[in-house]
């Protein structure tokens, strides 16, 4: 019971508030408004801008959690060889994952900065461009290089957790599939997949809920600019709701977001049983 009150109290409450203020016409978050019922609802669902907001939403997640996934796991298979300072570099692999998200966001945007940035002088000093390019200015290559720190950042996550998985797996099978003649590709499919597939299941849950309500990294890099083309769901609340003092729409579009990341993490769970129950 009294883990039930706090449950209620930090989720509940909160939660309860947001749905009332969804219907209302709220201008301020904590201020009262006339009772509007789903019309908020329906007007975000038929908003531009929210409908643009979903699919940078959903082009940032599937594209950065498939490449932190890929990296992680190759990550990890490296990771999981003996080789001298094997253990050096595990440690090193952990630091862009412990770094706050703000700080990774100011280091990506001084790589990037159009006029002393190291990634522009790099280019250039190498020939690949002819001058700096303004990788955060453009709607074309923003949301790549935003991507790019993302995956820089949060890779380490699932290779530590692959890593994890790899070490449970008995020396003995793996020495077997060698003398038996098994090529690299089939080792990975028929000796260690079995002991990867459950884990890397969990990281894809919990990244691809962060990467769905991210916010952070792209409001200190562009603040969802430029031209909108970064602008997620989080950040379209944000300023929905506070720069926009509007609050009740605000809080429908929250709603919804919360709505998709559940419907999602239920995808991924349901997921997760089944592949418990067939092993």
């Amino acid at each position: 019971m009294p883990l039930l009150g706090v449950i209620v109290v930090i989720i509940g409450w909160p939660l309860a508030s947001t749905v009332w203020i969804s219907l209302t016409s709220a201008k301020l978050v904590g201020t009262g408004g006339d009772f509007v019922g789903l019309s908020n609802f329906a007007n975000a669902l038929g908003n531009p801008a929210f409908r643009a907001a979903f699919v940078n939403t959903a082009i940032f997640a599937l594209v950065s959690v498939a490449i932190e996934m890929l990296i992680g796991v190759l990550a990890a298979l490296l990771l999981d060889q003996e080789f001298y300072g094997r253990t050096v570099l595990r440690a090193l692999m952990i630091l862009p994952w412990a770094l706050p998200t703000i700080v990774n966001a100011t280091l990506w945007r001084l790589i990037y900065n159009p006029q002393y940035g190291a990634l522009n002088a790099l280019l250039t000093q190498t020939g690949v461009i002819g001058s700096y390019q303004s990788w955060l200015g453009q709607p074309g290559s923003a949301m790549i290089a935003i991507i790019a720190a993302d995956v820089w950042k949060n890779f380490p996550l699932v290779a530590l957790i692959a890593l994890a998985a790899l070490q449970t797996v008995p020396r003995e099978i793996k020495a077997a599939s060698i003398v038996d003649g098994a090529g690299v590709f089939a080792r990975f499919r028929i000796v260690l997949w079995p002991y990867l597939a459950g884990p890397l299941m969990v990281a894809l849950v919990l990244r691809t809920i962060e990467a769905f309500k991210v916010f952070d990294i792209i409001w200190v890099m562009t603040r969802g600019g430029p031209a909108d083309t970064t602008r997620t769901l989080s950040i379209l609340v944000y300023q929905e709701a506070f720069s926009f003092q509007r609050a009740g729409s605000g809080a429908s579009m929250a709603l919804i977001v919360t709505l998709i990341i559940t419907v999602l993490a239920s995808i991924y769970i349901a997921a997760i049983r089944r592949g418990v129950a067939r092993a």
